[in-house]
């Protein structure tokens, strides 16, 4: 609010105000306008000081209570005893007062209050919507007026409250009591990032808790926090980084590190019982009724243990490792050939393909691969 709208309001609601220094002393009168007769305004009457050597400029009001005064005092962000959190190039992030709602100030005036804040800010980056919108005597701004500026404050921002304040209400976004903030995007991604940074976190979506129940319960026997986001965060997290420099963990992103921190128990072929060993043996004539072991294939392993396979809620019975070119079954396959022969088939048609699970191009690969194997069994037969 500027100095003329300021002392129009005073002299309208019958306070007078004296504005003395050593260049002049001011007072105001309602008088007709110079060429309006009929035209009266508020003028700024200017006489000789009554104290030509006075330092500084001094204000005087009459007509004000001490009461008025204090009301006055609470609009303004120096009298407020409001503590700061973090200094921005838009503004200040404030700590919200326990029992209070939160305020927004623009240049230190209060322009409007917010019950779902975490937090209150003083946004001294005004932006051209804001001009607009902070209107003379205007006692509220509607939020849409400094939602960006609040934003931006939060997204620069990396003070410890702000940060624990910010991951904390995305862990109660699930129950419906976070605070508002998290509710833009923008800001719960940033949320996302912080919390990945600090804990030990899986990001899931509702879907996902139902339909990848096993993964996210596997996540959470890791001592994982399993945090529930809208679908439309999840797509932004994807392949994003935390605030410490590292991937965003998604359930996808987990089911990668739980698989690369995987430790096999490798059984080699001498500590395999004599029927595991004919079993085992059989590989390269499997291999040969489909044409031969794939060239990306180096080695043929067999381990104690397997790494779950998530989709199937059971350990997966082989798997082909095609940065290390190498297929690992699990021993237990070689209790039978039928067991051992499908799964080596099965993998052997990954390293040959190229393709993952459930998807029509392996589909397809596995047919020719079935194709093959059959054709070379019965040409054999006759």
């Amino acid at each position: 609010m500027g100095l003329k709208d300021a002392l129009a309001t005073l002299h309208r609601r019958g306070a007078r105000v004296v504005i003395r220094s050593k260049h002049g002393d001011i007072e105001l009168e309602m008088t007709s306008k110079h060429g309006f007769s009929d035209v009266n305004t508020l003028h700024a009457v200017i006489s000789l000081p009554v104290d030509p050597k006075q330092v500084g400029t001094d204000v005087a009001f009459t007509g004000i209570s001490d009461a008025d005064i204090a009301a006055a005092k609470k609009f303004f962000l120096k009298f407020s005893g409001e503590i700061i959190l973090d200094n921005t190039q838009y503004g200040q992030i404030l700590r919200r007062t326990a029992g209070g709602k939160a305020r927004i100030y623009v240049k230190g005036l209060l322009v409007a209050e917010e019950e779902d804040f975490g937090f209150s800010y003083n946004i001294t980056g005004v932006t051209a919507a804001m001009n607009k919108a902070l209107n003379r005597e205007r006692t509220n701004v509607g939020r849409t007026a400094y939602a960006d500026r609040v934003k931006a404050m939060l997204l620069a921002s990396d003070a410890d409250e702000v940060e624990q304040t910010l991951a904390s209400d995305l862990t109660r976004m699930e129950q419906g009591t976070s605070h508002d903030e998290v509710k833009w995007i923008d800001v719960a991604v940033h949320a996302c990032q912080i919390l990945n940074a600090k804990r030990k976190v899986v990001f899931v979506t509702a879907e996902e808790r139902t339909l990848a129940s096993d993964a996210v319960d596997h996540a959470m026997s890791d001592d994982y926090n399993v945090v529930t986001v809208p679908e439309n965060i999840k797509e932004r997290l994807r392949g994003i980084k935390d605030i410490s420099g590292n991937p965003v963990r998604d359930l996808e992103v987990y089911q990668a590190e739980f698989a690369e921190s995987f430790e096999f128990t490798f059984v080699d072929r001498n500590s395999l019982s004599p029927e595991e060993r004919r079993v085992f043996d059989t590989h390269e004539l499997l291999a040969s009724l489909v044409g031969g072991m794939p060239r990306a294939v180096k080695e043929v392993k067999i381990s104690e243990t397997m790494r779950p396979d998530f989709a199937s809620r059971c350990d997966a019975a082989g798997l082909w490792e095609p940065h290390k070119g190498r297929i690992i079954i699990k021993r237990s396959q070689l209790r039978s050939l039928e067991g051992f022969a499908g799964t080596l088939l099965h993998e052997m048609t990954h390293a040959r393909s190229g393709c993952d699970d459930v998807t029509r191009e392996f589909e397809n690969e596995l047919t020719v691969t079935l194709g093959k194997a059959s054709s070379k069994a019965i040409t054999q037969i006759k």
